[in-house]
């Protein structure tokens, strides 16, 4: 990576790509981050739909043209730190435009109707869902489901 990336905006989170779709999930560690990745790629990917990863914990962030782009370090791309395993390597792509920020959080913070949030990442207004951090069964369908509405239809 060049000289350059060291001064990049660097994000705890993780991305993929589900279709045309770039998706950052970011929140606490420990609160799910890989296992949604994984989760959401696997879903995907067992319904023919492309999915890849990223990169997982680390990203670096740009603002390209007003959209959000973020691609891993050398060092751990193409790297998922798999829970309970450790890191594994995973089919990836080296960027990605994010088109939907994806926040876990406590249950109880999350708000009952989410379809106009926003999150300003590097300058970049981007889409947003809260979901309930370490519930897999609630969080896949809910990010489906996003995906299916506007602005992504």
């Amino acid at each position: 990576m060049p000289d350059s990336a060291a001064k990049l905006p660097n994000i705890h989170g993780t991305a993929i790509l589900i279709g045309e779709r770039g998706i950052l999930i970011a929140g606490p560690s420990g609160s799910g981050k890989t296992t949604l990745a994984l989760a959401l790629i696997d879903h995907c990917g067992a319904r023919g739909q492309f999915s890849r990863l990223i990169g997982d914990d680390q990203l670096f962030a740009t603002n390209h043209g007003g959209r959000l782009v973020c691609h891993a370090p050398a060092s751990i791309a193409g790297l998922a730190e798999v829970p309970g395993i450790g890191p594994r390597p995973l089919s990836f792509e080296p960027a990605g435009v994010i088109d939907l920020a994806v926040r876990l959080v406590p249950g109880g913070e999350m708000a009952r109707l989410q379809d106009e949030a926003t999150e300003t990442i590097a300058g970049c207004p981007v889409p947003r869902v809260d979901v309930a951090r370490q519930n897999i069964a609630v969080a896949l369908p809910v990010v489906m489901a996003r995906l299916r509405m506007a602005p992504f239809l």
